[in-house]
């Protein structure tokens, strides 16, 4: 034992005589690593150059043309016009970095808390926010390339840190806020407050600004706002929370906090995609992001060329046709003195097994949808798709996404075998009236499903990337369809008329098809939500049945007229009885 603690005795002396020694050989070491990767940073930091912003993401937007390559509207950041930062008020810079980056004006152009912050704010479920400061956002965006690899990040750190050391904090911030895109087209503050707000920047009140400064977070999310209810309530929450830390900045006064209200957004979207054509770019975009595999923040970014299959000079006149006559307080005007009976009026009050007018009148404000579909049969091309009087009003489609009352409308397929993808056909209650006319058009193809499209080819700097062609598929055998053609037909040689049904007076539906073309059109009232009142169905009014009639009318002249000379109507139909030409109207 003795023996044992000479020994544990004369290694504890060693240790202490030798720690000194081995402390400065690590301390040695590890300068010497760090002196190294210093180096490092300081010889990459001297070679790196502050590149030019890139034209194509300052500029660039996805153009969206009909089938006859005219213009139907646009998305994506071309809309932008610079503006001096001393034309932006200090309120909406401050709202900006409130809600990208509270460290701007003291970091060194990146900010590791920031970075921490963020994936805290992952991990523990928290409010979404950005790892980068605004000079890596400025620094991603417009002067490097979108890709996501560590030499990119890495060169992005350094291009901050030196951008923060040689252009001063407005410049940075300048550059920031006239290329960040807003959403609504929008590329640079000035765009997004006239898209947003219809004002110059240097007018945005307070509560404009930090409603701007948040939809930066999501940009495509949140440019409904205004419009859906549920983007509105997540962007009013998130306004909020700049708008506290603008005043626990001392940004804004507690004045200014307390009396602040959330803004009233422009109808989305702004310009000359009101009205018709945002339906049809809506559509068109979310199926030309799928085709692309990316999402559709990229596809505006892009620079992309959408050619559509729709044709606008029909989609402008359906428009029109649809809402000839329509007096939004009493449903429809029809021309006659109050309390004179139309030709309708005795129709449907006959029909309704004699009931009086009165019973059968929608009572109070009625609203009477519209929705209109045309499309190619056995191609599956979508040349009209009318779902509503105006997206500003009503963002919803009805004719792409509206599930409308079908009565006998689906009376034709009611003892026949359906195929997939129309199996269960006959027990969809209410289907889209984009379905609807998929159906018929199988049966003007002979029982050959195509599948419905609205994007015929996509280019990017005259280089094809995608080229629509049809997915067709069986879904009726031929005899079927020629039944369907047969009992159509059948009908067709009577007066146009409203036939009631399993819909009652709720809804009505026309369909005209040949081998051409298939033309769907959707009526249905109902009584407007007010307040906390939901919405409720209403009866039609009795002009729906030449209102029906007239649009039909009119659209199918409108495409046949358009077709390049060519008359579907004058073409044979092997659907058709032998000798038969003429097109096919069903009516219910």
């Amino acid at each position: 034992m003795a023996g044992l603690r000479r020994r544990l005795v004369k290694r504890r002396i060693r240790i202490r005589r030798t720690r000194g020694r081995r402390v400065r050989r690590a301390l040695v070491v590890l300068l010497a690593l760090l002196a190294n990767l210093v180096g490092a940073a300081v010889v990459a930091y001297h070679l790196t150059k502050i590149p030019e912003p890139h034209p194509e993401t300052a500029m660039q937007s996805t153009v969206f043309v009909d089938d006859h390559g005219d213009y139907l509207g646009r998305r994506g950041p071309v809309d932008r016009q610079e503006v001096p930062l001393s034309q932006v008020p200090r309120y909406v810079q401050e709202a900006v970095i409130a809600a990208e980056n509270r460290s701007f004006r003291t970091d060194t152009g990146i900010s590791p808390k920031a970075i921490a912050r963020a994936a805290w704010a992952t991990v523990s479920g928290g409010d979404r926010q950005g790892g980068s400061t605004i000079t890596q956002q400025y620094v991603k965006n417009a002067l490097l390339s979108p890709e996501q690899t560590l030499s990119r990040k890495a060169r992005e750190a350094l291009i901050s840190i030196k951008l923060d050391r040689t252009r001063s904090k407005d410049e940075i911030l300048q550059g920031y806020l006239n290329t960040v895109y807003f959403g609504r087209g929008a590329a640079g503050i000035q765009s997004a407050a006239r898209n947003y707000f219809g004002v110059d920047a240097k007018d945005l009140t307070v509560s404009q600004g930090a409603a701007l400064a948040s939809v930066i977070n999501i940009p495509s999310y949140y440019e409904k706002a205004g419009s859906d209810p549920k983007v509105t309530a997540k962007l009013v929450d998130r306004w909020e929370w700049v708008l506290d830390a603008m005043a626990d900045s001392g940004a804004i006064t507690s004045a200014q906090r307390a009396g602040a209200r959330f803004p009233a957004f422009r109808f989305y979207p702004p310009g000359d995609t009101d009205g018709q054509r945002q339906y049809l770019i809506d559509a068109a975009a979310s199926e030309a992001a799928d085709r692309l595999g990316i999402t559709e923040d990229q596809l505006a970014r892009g620079g992309y060329t959408v050619r559509t299959t729709f044709d606008l000079t029909a989609q402008d006149a359906t428009a029109e046709l649809a809402a000839d006559g329509t007096d939004k307080k009493t449903g429809e005007k029809t021309g006659k003195k109050t309390g004179e009976k139309t030709a309708e009026a005795k129709a449907a009050e006959a029909k309704a097994g004699g009931k009086k007018q009165a019973e059968v009148t929608a009572s109070g404000d009625v609203r009477v949808h519209t929705a209109v579909v045309a499309l190619v049969p056995g191609d599956g091309a979508v040349r009209v798709l009318y779902g509503g009087a105006d997206y500003a009003s009503q963002p919803f489609n009805d004719a792409r996404d509206g599930a409308v009352e079908a009565g006998t409308a689906l009376e034709p397929f009611s003892s026949m075998k359906l195929l997939a993808p129309l199996t269960d056909l006959t027990r969809t209650a209410a289907p889209t009236p984009l379905r609807l006319a998929s159906a018929y058009a199988t049966a003007a193809a002979h029982g050959v499903y195509a599948t419905p499209y609205t994007v015929a080819k996509i280019t990017r700097a005259g280089r094809t990337l995608y080229e629509a062609h049809p997915r067709t598929r069986t879904a009726m055998t031929r005899a079927d369809a020629g039944t369907v053609a047969k009992f159509l037909y059948g009908r067709s040689d009577a007066p146009l008329a409203t036939q009631t049904g399993a819909a009652g007076l709720r809804t009505l539906w026309q369909t005209t098809y040949d081998e051409h073309l298939t033309l769907t059109v959707a009526l249905f009232a109902e009584h407007p939500a007010k307040g906390k009142k939901a919405a409720l169905p209403a009866p039609l009014p009795y002009t729906a049945g030449s209102r029906s009639l007239s649009v039909a009318e009119g659209v199918w002249s409108k495409i046949v007229g358009t077709a390049e000379g060519h008359d579907p109507a004058a073409e044979p139909n092997p659907g058709l009885p032998t000798g038969q030409t003429k097109p096919i109207l069903a009516t219910r």
